[in-house]
């Protein structure tokens, strides 16, 4: 099939192409927590791109617990308006907007001096950086419970602001991946211990934002394929979790892969696996995608057509693109008109891996913010001078977000 042809979802409705802009981090809320100009005009630009879909980066479900001090929160209608706002960007062009929520669970930074709550009271293991993230505490039933009213909730209210959908994220060791791992979790109740209670979480997530939003409205996940760590979340209990939502009426599954401490989205496993330099976990998305009753997308590091049409010869529905798009917004009209550059970044190739993870995010932080700014693209960007604005603005944005709420 075309890049270029319409996907029909099994909610009836249609994307316009095949091709997703995934989602980012892009730290760019207001002082409220809400969307900021500057990540509207983010959005202009790729949406100016026509993908069939544009995904947002973490929007939080709780202003309690968040992956950074710049992300936009999502937990009741005080700053309705400025959603609003930031979905009209792709009303008038054919483009479907959907929302990523999310909980960072243990994946909370310890300089917000918020409570970190996770499966169990396990923390990261990042050695010298793991000071970095707060000490998670196991959670209650009553916490439990609460997360799910919260994502409930906040897909109600991206549906009332008028966006077509949301991605709900399992991936990536943010909460709900916390639960499908019998690393990080190590619980003995319904909630842990076989793969199908510590599924449950997720499960249930899904279906409480089934319910709260109405037929038409698109309901995503975002999967791992693996942690990339041993004795983790591995490709078997993928395939078992896939069977599980089979069940539930969802309307396509992205599959990824990693977490902070095996950071496989970018390229790195922490298991000895090497991955491909270009759609990383394509050949098991594939594998997924001929037992998943629910379309397919893959993510990672796609950006060139061939490799896009090579996504969609394997059976996956969709192929979602995120570093490239910094880099050239217009990516997808450039193949549309017969053009395909290679937008990338030089691999940060420093001995300290997580340090050389966080220098590569801030360069594509970089490239987000320079967009914003209706600025050209800097894929030369130096990542230690990427790393030290990035944490310069981080630790300016951490100061605004204590005195908000007061912590």
């Amino acid at each position: 099939m075309s890049p270029f042809e319409a996907l029909q979802l099994p909610n009836g409705q249609v994307i316009a192409n095949r091709i997703a802009k995934a989602a980012m981090e892009e730290n760019m809320a207001d002082t409220d927590q809400a969307p900021s100009r500057e990540l509207k005009q983010l959005y202009t630009a790729w949406a100016d791109g026509l993908p069939g879909l544009l995904l947002t980066g973490n929007v939080m479900i709780d202003r309690r617990a968040m992956t950074g001090p710049g992300g936009v929160v999502l937990e009741d209608e005080q700053h309705l308006d400025r959603f609003r706002e930031w979905a009209d960007v792709a009303r008038n062009k054919d483009v479907h907007f959907w929302v990523q929520l999310s909980h960072p669970g243990r994946q909370t930074p310890a300089n917000l001096r918020q409570q970190a709550l996770a499966p169990s009271a396990v923390a990261l293991d990042l050695g010298g950086f793991s000071r970095m993230f707060a000490k998670p505490k196991a959670m209650t039933e009553a916490d439990i419970e609460e997360v799910i009213q919260r994502f409930a909730i906040s897909a109600r209210l991206v549906e009332k602001a008028g966006f077509t959908g949301v991605q709900i994220h399992g991936a990536h060791g943010y909460l709900l991946s916390q639960f499908l791992s019998p690393l990080s979790n190590q619980r003995t109740d319904r909630w842990g211990g076989p793969l199908e209670n510590r599924a449950r979480l997720l499960l249930e997530v899904v279906q409480a934002v089934r319910d709260s939003v109405s037929p038409a409205f698109c309901v995503a996940v975002k999967l791992n394929s693996a942690d990339f760590q041993c004795g983790g979340f591995d490709e078997t209990d993928a395939r078992a979790v896939v069977e599980m939502l089979n069940t539930l009426p969802i309307d396509l599954l992205e599959l990824s892969g990693g977490s902070y401490e095996a950071p496989a989205m970018q390229g790195e496993a922490r298991d000895g696996r090497t991955l491909a330099r270009e759609a990383y976990f394509l050949e098991f998305a594939s594998e997924i995608a001929a037992i998943a009753t629910m379309p397919v997308m893959v993510t990672g590091g796609i950006r060139r057509l061939p490799v896009v049409q090579q996504v969609l010869d394997s059976g996956i529905a969709m192929a979602g693109i995120a570093t490239a798009l910094t880099l050239e917004p217009q990516l997808i009209q450039h193949w549309r008109q017969g053009r395909d550059p290679n937008p990338q970044l030089k691999p940060t190739s420093w001995k300290r891996k997580p340090l050389a993870a966080l220098a590569t995010l801030a360069v594509v932080r970089d490239q987000m913010r320079r967009l914003s700014r209706e600025r050209l693209p800097n894929p030369k960007a130096a990542p230690w001078l990427a790393l030290a604005c990035d944490q310069w603005f981080l630790a300016r944005r951490t100061r605004q977000y204590r005195a908000s709420v007061k912590l």
